[in-house]
């Protein structure tokens, strides 16, 4: 006797989208909270040895959960782990200078320009210039709004952080491509962490070995890294790329609430313009580039 093997009812299939971007919306909250916490530890560790203590848990994490193999692979494989975890240092470090400078959803937003220029140049379409000029409207509103808020060397840093966000997208996909599981991951941030915890141990000293400290950065490694890392992977299982890229356009506005509701910064009408400006031309860019993508 055969089975006929049926697609998923319609009902199935949306609930699965659901609980989906549930997961997605879920582990950005967790990751701009997360970010939003990590300031509240910068009067007591700084900015670098918040990210020392962020990055190293992340790692010992992933080493515990990934317990990557270590043998088998070429130079090019660990050169491409080693630019991954160039990346994540380089962003995490930026970022976080950043929000030492200027408020987190102003950062968060001009950050994501890395990102969204990426999908405008992939995408190869006229389309994009669109949205790439939408976004720079918005950045460039938020900066006039925001005068009192935003000095250059916040902007510098998160404008460096969002190049090396880009950075990450594409060397991520080149690891996951080397690398099986979350082996490439675990050793990108282990990269990370060799780099970043000389770094932040120069610039924090002791207060890095203070309990308090160290129990409020490993909350700040989970909230940032193990949760939405987490979460991603099970939302990859129910969605498509290019809809989790669309749902991680809220990063900004994300922010923004956590910036407000955990460190107080309020926002203006116009700066909230700016972001609500980014957030649309993010999700007009992915769905610009899955566009193509299909007609090629």
């Amino acid at each position: 006797m055969t089975m006929t093997i049926q697609n998923p009812p319609l009902v199935l299939r949306t609930g699965q989208h659901l609980g989906g971007a549930g997961l997605v919306l879920a582990g950005a909250v967790s990751g701009q909270f997360g970010a939003a916490f990590a300031a509240l530890l910068f009067p007591r560790a700084g900015a670098l040895g918040t990210v020392a203590l962020r990055v190293t848990f992340a790692a010992l994490l992933l080493l515990a959960v990934a317990r990557p193999r270590l043998r088998g692979y070429s130079r090019a494989d660990w050169a491409v782990a080693a630019a991954f975890g160039l990346a994540l240092a380089g962003m995490n470090n930026l970022f976080y200078l950043s929000i030492s400078h200027i408020p987190l959803g102003a950062a968060v937003t001009i950050e994501f320009l890395g990102p969204l220029l990426l999908a405008v140049v992939t995408s190869r379409r006229p389309a994009g210039l669109l949205w790439a000029a939408l976004a720079l409207a918005g950045v460039g509103l938020l900066g006039l709004s925001g005068l009192g808020q935003l000095n250059t060397a916040g902007v510098a840093f998160a404008l460096g952080a969002g190049v090396m966000w880009a950075a990450y997208i594409v060397l991520s996909a080149r690891a996951g491509a080397r690398f099986p599981r979350l082996d490439g991951l675990a050793i990108a941030m282990t990269v990370a962490a060799l780099v970043s915890f000389p770094l932040g141990t120069v610039s924090a000293g002791r207060a890095l070995a203070d309990p308090p400290v160290l129990l409020l950065g490993l909350a700040i490694a989970v909230l940032s890294s193990g949760v939405p890392y987490a979460l991603e992977l099970l939302a990859l299982r129910r969605l498509p790329a290019a809809t989790m890229a669309v749902l991680t356009s809220l990063a900004p506005a994300l922010g923004a609430v956590a910036g407000y509701l955990v460190l107080g910064q309020e926002l203006s009408p116009a700066q909230g313009l700016a972001i609500l400006l980014v957030v649309t031309a993010s999700a007009g860019a992915v769905r610009t580039g899955r566009a193509a993508g299909r007609v090629a």
